[in-house]
C-alpha cells in the first residue's frame, strides 16, 4: 500500500476525531449537561380546504386593536374577521384587505391583513377568518404591568423549533418577541408557508411582534434589489402607526413598556431616515408614565463568539449614543446562535446607565449552534452558552423586571439563567450621567 493509500484511507478517521474534539471543547455548558446536535427541517402541510384560512397569526396594532393576517389558497375568500367574546357567538366584523405576490415561478395564495377592534384588555376573544374554517381564539395583553414577554430568535421550522414553541407555550406569556430569522426560507417561497402552519397553533392565540433578520431579505440582483418580499408580504407590522416608513422598523407601547423593533438590514447611518425616526421615537417616551423601554434587532452590537464577530459594529456605532441617551433598559439580538448576556454597557465598557445586552439566537433553526466563544470571556460578558432555548422577560412593576433564560433540553426546559433588572427610569444618577459624556467604568458590577 503507497503512502498516498493509507492517507486516503486515515483522512476520514483523522477528520472525525478532530472534528469530535472540537465538539467535546466547545459543546458544554457544565459538566452536567451534554450538547444536543441539529435537528431535521419539518414541513408542515396545508391540510385545510383551499377556501379555509391557515398561517394564522395576529400581531398588536395601537393600545386597543389586532392585526388577524392569515393564507387562502383560494383567491376569493373575503378578507373579513368576525369576533366575539364568547365562542361560536361573534359579536363584530371588520373587514381588511389582501395581497399575494410572485417569485420567480411560486405564486403565494391570497395573503389577508384585518384590523379587529377595538378590543379590552386581559380579554379572551374568538374569531373566524373569511367566514369559513375553525374558530380560533386569543387573549389581549394587560394594560397595565405586570406584563410577560416571550423572547426567541432564529427560529426556522426544525424539530429544535418544535421543542422549543412548545417549552414557550407550556408557560403563559402575553405577548412573543422575535429579532428576526423566522422561516430560513431562503428564496424556498414554500418553506415560508409551511412555516406559518408550523407556528399558527402559537402565533394564533397570542400576538407575534417580529423584526426582520438576514434570512428574510431574499434579494436577487436585478430581479429583485430591494428584498424583504415575502416577510413585508406576511409579517405586517404596525409600523404606520408608529410614524415608521418601513415595516423593517417600528415601535409599539404595551402595559407601561416601549418596545423598539430595528432593522439591522435597512440604512441606519445619521443620515437615514431609520436613525431619524429612532431619535424622534425615543424623543417622545413619557418615562413617567412608560418606565420601561425595550430594543430588538437582529445583528449583535455585543458579541464574544466567533460567528458573525463584529457585523453590528457599524450600526452599534451609529445608533448606540441615542440609546444610551434615552435610557434604554434591555437590548436583544438573534443572528449568533447561541445565548449570551452582558452586564450593561456603553461603548464597549460596563457602564450602570446603559443597556443590558442580550444575544438569543438559539430558537432551533437549521444551521445548528455556534459553539465557539472567544477566549478569555470579556469582563463585559456574564453568562454564555451555545444551547438552544428561549427567554422570558416580566416586567412586574415601574421598577424591577425579571429575565430569565430556559435551556432547551428536549424534553423538559431548563431555567440556566436569570437576572433582576431595575428600570434606568427609577435611576436619578442616570438621568444626570446621560446628559453628559459618560465616564471610564472601572470597577462597576452587574445590577440584580
Amino acid at each position: 500500500m503507497d503512502k498516498m493509500e493509507k492517507w486516503r484511507l486515515l483522512f476520514p478517521l483523522l477528520f472525525f476525531f478532530l472534528f469530535f474534539i472540537q465538539l467535546h471543547l466547545h459543546s458544554h455548558a457544565s459538566s452536567e449537561y451534554t450538547r444536543q446536535p441539529p435537528r431535521p427541517i419539518i414541513f408542515t402541510p396545508h391540510q385545510r380546504s383551499e377556501s379555509d384560512p391557515q398561517q394564522v397569526h395576529i400581531s398588536l396594532v395601537g393600545k386597543d386593536h389586532m392585526r388577524v393576517s392569515w393564507v387562502t389558497s383560494e383567491h376569493h375568500v373575503p378578507s373579513t374577521v368576525e369576533y366575539g367574546k364568547t365562542p361560536g357567538k361573534y359579536e363584530a366584523t371588520a373587514t381588511g384587505e389582501s395581497t399575494k405576490y410572485r417569485y420567480f415561478f411560486y405564486s403565494s395564495g391570497e395573503i389577508h391583513h384585518v384590523k379587529i377592534g377595538p378590543l379590552g384588555p386581559s380579554t379572551s376573544y374568538y374569531y373566524r377568518c373569511g367566514g369559513s374554517g375553525p374558530e380560533f381564539s386569543f387573549r389581549t395583553p394587560p394594560s397595565t404591568l405586570p406584563i410577560e414577554f416571550a423572547v426567541v430568535g432564529d427560529l426556522g421550522q426544525t424539530e429544535w423549533t418544535a421543542s422549543t414553541l412548545a417549552h414557550v407555550n407550556a408557560s403563559d406569556h402575553d405577548l412573543l418577541l422575535l429579532p428576526g430569522d423566522l422561516s430560513y426560507a431562503d428564496t424556498q417561497q414554500s418553506l415560508w408557508d409551511s412555516f406559518g402552519r408550523l407556528v399558527e397553533p402559537y402565533a394564533s392565540r397570542r400576538p407575534w411582534m417580529v423584526t426582520e433578520g438576514n434570512h428574510e431579505i431574499e434579494s436577487i440582483p436585478i430581479i429583485y434589489p430591494h428584498g424583504f418580499k415575502a416577510f413585508n408580504s406576511r409579517w405586517l407590522m404596525p409600523y404606520q402607526d408608529s410614524s415608521s416608513n418601513s415595516n423593517l422598523y417600528y415601535s409599539f407601547g404595551v402595559a407601561g413598556t416601549h418596545v423598539v423593533m430595528l432593522g439591522s438590514y435597512a440604512e441606519f447611518d445619521s443620515g437615514s431616515d431609520q436613525y431619524k425616526w429612532l431619535v424622534a421615537d425615543l424623543a417622545g417616551v413619557d418615562r413617567a408614565a412608560t418606565p420601561w423601554v425595550v430594543v430588538l434587532l437582529h445583528a449583535p452590537w455585543y458579541n464574544s463568539n466567533s460567528a458573525h464577530k463584529g457585523e453590528g459594529e457599524k450600526m452599534r456605532k451609529a445608533m448606540e449614543e441615542v440609546l444610551y441617551k434615552a435610557q434604554v433598559d434591555v437590548v436583544f439580538a438573534g443572528h449568533v446562535h447561541a445565548y449570551e448576556r452582558f452586564t450593561r454597557v456603553y461603548d464597549n465598557k460596563a457602564d450602570p446607565c446603559g443597556p443590558v445586552y442580550m444575544t438569543i439566537g438559539d430558537g432551533g433553526n437549521r444551521e445548528g449552534l455556534a459553539l465557539k466563544f472567544e477566549e478569555p470571556s470579556p469582563s463585559i460578558s456574564l453568562y454564555r452558552e451555545a444551547s438552544f432555548g428561549h427567554g422570558r422577560l416580566r416586567i412586574l412593576n415601574n421598577t424591577h423586571a425579571h429575565w430569565s433564560w430556559q435551556r432547551n433540553n428536549d424534553s423538559n426546559s431548563v431555567l440556566a439563567d436569570e437576572l433582576w433588572l431595575e428600570s434606568l427610569s427609577a435611576s436619578n444618577s442616570c438621568k444626570l450621567q446621560v446628559n453628559k459624556a459618560p465616564e471610564s467604568a472601572t470597577s462597576f458590577q452587574d445590577e440584580l
